[in-house]
């Protein structure tokens, strides 16, 4: 049987290692949580899958796996990039077109997690389509997603974060975002995530042809 290693953190000991021995004891544990939590669905599918089995799998208390997870979706879809997005956008140069800053660091984004487990990459995307409470927490964590990076742009761009426009452009790039994901597992994963969210960001850069490929 081939197994499943955890989506790998951008934060792991090996990418940094001036950590503190207390901050790498807890990149392990989550790491363990998630590989225990991936196997298990492969096992016996997401639903028969208990927070009590990923603690014993993964050789943790269940008032542990709660403690770095509130919820079993947030296992399955919860990662770092978030804060390696803002860290990037925020030291792109500052006449740089938003539009080509938010496309530099959405593909630098998608290049570490196309470096994740394969198989894994499509358990998440599969259980975001398969599963209405992986989709529902999807869209809540992609909606916080939305509000770092309006307050990214308002800072770029001394526009209002809570404006009606940078509201509806940061949330249309999530948006599309989710789709993509939706779209690649609902069409066998084929083509490469990155390649599909180029296409994505076209459409919302240039707008929608009507003209048939």
């Amino acid at each position: 049987m081939t197994r499943m290693t955890a989506a790998r953190s951008p934060y792991s000991p090996a990418d940094r290692p001036r950590l503190g021995l207390r901050e790498r004891k807890k990149i392990k544990t989550r790491e363990a949580i998630r590989a225990a939590t991936y196997a298990l669905i492969k096992e016996q599918g997401y639903d028969a899958t208990t927070i009590e089995q990923i603690a014993d799998r993964a050789e943790v208390s269940p008032s542990t796996v709660f403690r770095y997870f509130p919820t079993k979706e947030d296992i399955v879809l919860t990662d770092e990039y978030d804060p390696l997005m803002l860290e990037e956008l925020r030291g792109r140069p500052e006449d740089e077109p938003w539009a080509q800053s938010l496309r530099y660091v959405v593909g630098k984004a998608l290049d570490l997690i196309e470096q994740e487990d394969p198989e894994v990459l499509r358990l998440r995307a599969h259980l975001g389509v398969q599963v209405p409470a992986v989709r529902s927490r999807m869209f809540e964590s992609m909606t916080e997603t939305g509000r770092l990076l309006r307050h990214a742009l308002a800072e770029r761009t001394g526009l209002d974060p809570e404006s009606l426009e940078v509201r509806v452009y940061t949330m249309a790039v999530i948006g599309g975002l989710m789709e993509v994901s939706m779209h690649w597992a609902e069409s066998g994963f084929e083509g490469r995530m990155r390649d599909l969210m180029e296409r994505a960001l076209d459409v919302l850069e240039h707008g929608l042809t009507t003209e048939k490929p």
